[in-house]
């Protein structure tokens, strides 16, 4: 970062660093000057989005994941596909409203290939339903550590859960008939 993208004068007292120019801003009780203004002036250019840290295998020829490049992008999906994904991030908003206060994590689903249970959070199954939208295809992640069985479910009970949970308010007069 160069020293025209920070305002030297403030954030590198506030971080300990060699100030240039004249100290401003606040100064705190053990001595350390605040800013008086935001830190950066400029706009830091960064291939990856905000917030990640950077890449500690850039550059390196044995890269690990070198091997996620060779993976074919997915196709897009057909408007029926489409309207199915869509269809199943709604049932998931719903399940989740419904079972999540009773602490059920997410789903837990038989994976065909490997015939071994997968745990997917709320958090993750909705990623990776997005995910599927937008580029037809779901990113490899990192399977659930160490996960609780007891608090993951199926599609199936959710569902049925679902319509239990609406033919109860059905019968007890909570939705007008």
């Amino acid at each position: 970062m160069t020293a025209e993208c920070l305002r030297a004068n403030d954030y590198s007292l506030w971080r300990g660093i060699h100030a240039i120019g004249p100290r401003r801003g606040r100064v705190t009780r053990n001595g350390w000057r605040r800013p008086t203004a935001t830190a950066y002036r400029c706009v830091v250019r960064d291939q990856l989005p905000p917030g990640l840290p950077p890449d500690p295998f850039a550059g390196d020829p044995a890269d690990p994941s070198a091997a996620l490049d060779e993976i074919e992008p997915g196709q897009p999906l057909d408007p029926h596909e489409r309207l199915a994904v869509e269809e199943d991030l709604a049932d998931l908003a719903v399940y989740e409203a419904l079972l999540a206060h009773r602490g059920i994590r997410g789903l837990v689903v038989c994976c065909e290939d490997c015939k071994q249970d997968h745990y997917h959070d709320w958090d993750m199954l909705r990623a990776n339903l997005l995910q599927l939208l937008v580029d037809g295809t779901v990113r490899p992640h990192e399977p659930a550590y160490d996960p609780q069985p007891e608090a993951y479910v199926t599609w199936d009970y959710c569902r049925g859960y679902a319509d239990a949970s609406m033919n109860g308010a059905l019968q007890d007069g909570g939705f007008d008939n």
